[in-house]
């Protein structure tokens, strides 16, 4: 009877704290909502979503973070509160490589939340011109994974867009192998997924399905569909498409490397304000000569602005020269970046600066 006592105490406890979050909640909508208006007024309609904004927002709150949920659920949290108070003021439209069930759909959910509206397309292309025509507002990409290197398709698309980076979102990719109901593992004469993925888990199935046929397909989202559809074929997908397909898990976390982590830009058509915390990147190319690559490098290093990401890629203009892709530390609006793009201007580099946007949050 003691314990029956103490629980019911604690629920009224719980039954209260959740009243005066509902209270606070209904609190901050409503100040959400004078935002919207005040934008009206101003004719900034097409201002609602600031990434710097929500990345300040987000730091904050972790560094507030009491425990004992961690941080990464009290961002979680937060996220979708910002996403459902966002949407009072107008839905956000994301425009992701489809179909549904993506990860590329889960990274757009995780950085814009439930509340977004997601738009699936089909090709990167696709979700490039539906941002460049205004269709969308943000559109969502993957540009390299952990294990398997850059996606190249992405790193093209960008020399002729007009779009900038806006965001970065990093998501652990979980690889399942998925079948319909009753199909078993020596069934499987033919299994469906990305490139990306069949790399990412190539030593599994070199050692438990060495005999199945691999197809790449364009999406593990494409890649359940077929499955569903096709008896004695598998694929290699989320949990999510096996929701969304109904099929099942035969095996779950298959990929080679147990961090794997894909990393997806968020590309729009606005320039972002500092946040504080945030990353460049920029497009650069140097008549091909002895030591031009160090000529690029040097002002970096002479500035002491970290690196993270070097990619070259053929350039389309001059055979045997080549556009290198380059991420680093810092915000355009610093003093030592800008005087580090002046630089390379002078010495005569081809500079397209592709955006500064606030570093991952978790």
């Amino acid at each position: 009877m003691k314990t029956e006592a103490k629980l019911a105490e604690l629920r009224k406890e719980i039954d209260a704290i959740d009243s005066e979050l509902l209270r606070l909640i209904s609190s901050r909508a409503d100040v959400a909502a004078r935002v919207a208006e005040v934008k009206q007024a101003a004719s900034e309609t097409g201002d609602y979503y600031r990434p710097e904004r929500e990345a300040q927002i987000l730091r904050r709150v972790m560094e507030q973070n009491p425990g004992p949920l961690a941080d990464e659920e009290v961002a979680r949290l937060f996220r979708e509160l910002m996403s459902a108070c966002l949407a009072l003021e107008m839905p956000t439209k994301v425009a992701y490589l489809g179909p549904e069930g993506t990860y590329t759909q889960a990274a757009a959910l995780k950085h814009f939340g439930g509340s977004s509206v997601t738009l699936p397309y089909s090709t990167i292309d696709q979700v490039f011109r539906e941002v460049e025509a205004g269709s969308a507002h943000f559109g969502v990409v993957p540009i390299e994974n952990s294990t398997e290197g850059v996606i190249t398709h992405t790193h093209d698309r960008f020399v002729h867009s007009p779009l900038n980076i806006c965001g970065e979102v990093e998501l652990r990719i979980h690889h399942n192998l998925l079948a319909v109901q009753g199909v078993e593992k020596t069934d499987i004469k033919r299994i469906y997924s990305h490139s990306q993925s069949f790399a990412q888990c190539r030593q599994w199935l070199d050692e438990n399905l060495p005999h199945a046929e691999r197809v790449d397909v364009t999406s593990n989202a494409e890649a359940a569909r077929k499955a569903q559809a096709e008896p004695g074929s598998a694929a290699i997908a989320s949990d999510v498409a096996a929701q969304i397909y109904v099929l099942e898990i035969l095996s779950a976390n298959i990929e080679d490397c147990p961090d794997n982590t894909t990393r997806f830009l968020i590309i729009g058509s606005r320039k972002v304000p500092p946040s504080g915390k945030d990353k460049t990147s920029v497009m650069l190319s140097i008549k091909n000569q002895p030591g031009a690559l160090f000529a690029l490098l040097k002002p970096f290093q002479e500035k002491g602005i970290d690196l993270s990401r070097l990619e070259s890629r053929p350039s389309r203009n001059l055979k045997w020269n080549y556009v290198f892709f380059v991420d680093f530390k810092g915000h355009i609006e610093d003093l030592p970046v800008s005087d580090i793009l002046v630089e390379l201007q002078e010495m005569g580099a081809d500079l397209k600066v592709l955006g500064s946007y606030p570093k991952a949050v978790l």
